[in-house]
């Protein structure tokens, strides 16, 4: 999940070195994804009204599902 997260942001965003994505897995077996961007591509990520984060949760979702994993995504301030 992280890696895609990774590629899909990499073409969105100018600053390709300081997107970094954090994975971190409950005991639920959820996955937590915390993506820090820099604040100049902050406004990219998110889109008009939120509409470029929820595409990147619906297509991450869309792998999740396949793996039969629950997966959170989160943007860093």
């Amino acid at each position: 999940m992280r890696d895609l997260t990774l590629f899909i942001l990499s073409y969105l965003v100018d600053n390709k070195d300081a997107v970094r994505v954090d994975e971190v897995e409950d005991e639920n077996g959820a996955i937590q994804l915390t993506i820090h961007v820099d604040q100049t591509d902050m406004g990219k990520v998110i889109g008009k009204h939120g509409k470029i984060i929820r595409s990147l949760r619906d297509v991450i979702k869309i792998r999740a599902v396949k793996e039969n994993k629950l997966v959170n995504i989160v943007l860093a301030e």
